[in-house]
């Protein structure tokens, strides 16, 4: 390694920055923090996207809470997945010690215990939290095939689906409305219509209609209907602070698949809703996306270039997104060249598959006076090393750094807390309470019992004929018509059909 001096001089002007910025820690030098060489990342390269690496139990959560405080308290939004529970307690003043009030005194730190707003939802409800929920058309059939683990054929067929539903005015608010068109196209009054899809076989749909029937059986009901969520609910602020929405993950092992998309839909709908700002001197709000390699297994070339294309152009829309994962292998590469800033915590090399990892971690990073295989490997709890961009959109120099402390608290909020945080929230009465409106599963139905009535009067019209035969058919004939063109389902299916829904990235629906 280079002279001490400097190492402390290349770090403490590689990140003297001009413009705001977050503190992220000081130089280590020999496992001793230099206060005098702060690292940092400038706020306004937080919408150039970044990356939070490292092992198991390394401190990734602390370094996402950390930069999540300091975001709000600069008037940015944030949004974070809280998998574990652990980042509740950022709603709450820290507490102090004689542990921690040293090893802030150390690096520089004047560490005030001080709680943040906070927001807390949860999918469809389930868990401690206002409910978040998307409708199946605004989700769309890429995001939806992701989930249910379709080949690129299903997936496909069912981009058809939704075509023909959008076209015929079949709203798909939920799980069951899509199910309804699904059997509707395969049943002997669909298949004309299936006819008429063309590359859609009545095979493939049963093996579509299946998968819904089991993703239903694991409880996924719940997370699609409405009132959906309105992703500008996340840009909020209160009393100059960025409020900081966390999304509670419960039982991630039993649906990672859903959990990981739906935080893609949430990003894909911000990038349809946000006007283009360009540069500008923050971001409007910065998404971390954790346990980041949920999304990407499995995922289809498709489906990886449209996360890509959602990564590079959201930016402009002042929208940064860090990835949060245990290395950056996880990440592909056309995503992770777009990840300006790196905070990479300790890896371990206990496998072969940990010293691959390991060496491809190594070549990732900007060549600097560090031996970084053997480095990464000795990092301690809190400490990590540091690459951003600089306001210049250089690299700045790498940099073995000692974190800071955050000010909230360490540990998940209290039960009481986080009921006290939703009820009191005014999102809680927008979203408590689920909607079930007239939608494809009603609008079918309302076909088939109208088709059932109409047999049925027939029927009847027979057997007056043949009882006593007089020409009033055409009269009765002419009530029927009126009759039907007076339901609600044909006034319903008149208003829509022929309307397709604009769909932009993952297929999802744009809000008009």
């Amino acid at each position: 390694m280079a002279e001490k001096a400097d190492v402390v001089d290349t770090v403490k002007q590689g990140y003297a920055f001009e413009g705001a910025a977050l503190e992220l820690g000081s130089l280590l030098v020999d496992g001793e923090p230099k206060p005098e060489a702060v690292v940092r990342i400038p706020l306004g390269m937080m919408n150039r996207h970044g990356l939070v690496a490292g092992a198991t139990g390394t401190g990734k959560t602390k370094t996402l809470q950390l930069m999540a405080e300091q975001l709000s308290a600069a008037g940015v939004a944030v949004f974070a997945a809280d998998v574990k529970g652990d980042l509740s307690g950022i709603s709450q003043p820290g507490t102090g010690g004689d542990k921690l009030l040293a090893r802030t005194k150390a690096i520089g730190q004047e560490w005030t215990a001080t709680g943040f707003p906070t927001e807390f939802y949860a999918l469809g409800g389930q868990g401690t939290g206002i409910p978040i929920r998307a409708t199946i058309t605004s989700f769309g059939p890429v995001l939806l095939s992701k989930v249910l683990g379709l080949n690129d054929v299903q997936e496909s067929s069912l981009g058809l689906i939704f075509h023909y539903a959008d076209k015929a005015g079949l709203t798909l608010l939920d799980l069951k409305d899509l199910r309804s068109v699904i059997q509707h196209l395969t049943s002997d009054e669909g298949k004309a219509d299936l006819k008429d899809l063309g590359g859609l076989s009545a095979a493939t749909a049963g093996v579509i209609l299946r998968a819904l029937i089991g993703f239903a059986d694991q409880g996924a009901e719940a997370f699609f209907g409405e009132p959906e969520f309105d992703t500008a609910d996340l840009l909020q602020q209160r009393d100059g602070k960025g409020v900081i929405s966390l999304l509670e993950l419960p039982n991630l092992q039993d649906r990672p698949a859903l959990f990981s998309t739906f935080l893609m839909w949430l990003l894909a709908d911000l990038f349809h809703d946000l006007p283009e700002v360009g540069d500008v001197d923050k971001p409007k709000l910065v998404f971390f996306f954790d346990e980041a390699h949920l999304l990407f297994n499995d995922a289809s070339k498709a489906f990886l270039d449209s996360i890509a294309q959602t990564v590079r152009l959201i930016r402009s829309k002042g929208v940064g997104v860090f990835f949060v994962t245990q290395t950056p292998k996880d990440v592909p590469d056309a995503v992770l060249a777009q990840l300006g800033s790196r905070v990479q915590h300790q890896l371990r090399a206990h496998t072969p598959n940990d010293a691959k990892a390991l060496k491809a971690t190594v070549s990732t990073f900007p060549s600097s006076s560090y031996d970084l295989g053997e480095v990464l490997t000795q990092l301690g709890i809190g400490e990590a090393i540091v690459t951003v961009m600089n306001e210049s959109g250089a690299p700045t120099p790498v940099a073995w750094t000692r974190l800071r402390a955050p000010q909230s608290l360490m540990a998940p909020a209290t039960a009481e807390q986080l009921t006290a945080a939703v009820q009191a929230s005014p999102n809680n009465a927008k979203y408590s309470e689920s909607v079930d409106r007239e939608s494809a599963y009603e609008i079918l139905a309302a076909k088939v019992q109208a088709g059932a009535a109409q047999a049925e009067a027939e029927q009847r019209e027979q057997a007056k004929q043949e009882e006593a035969p007089r020409p009033r058919a055409q009269k009765q004939e002419k009530s029927m018509v009126e009759q039907v063109i007076g339901s609600t389902a044909f006034k319903q299916f008149a208003r829509t059909a022929g309307r397709e829904i604009v769909r932009g990235l993952f297929g999802a629906a744009r809000k008009r």
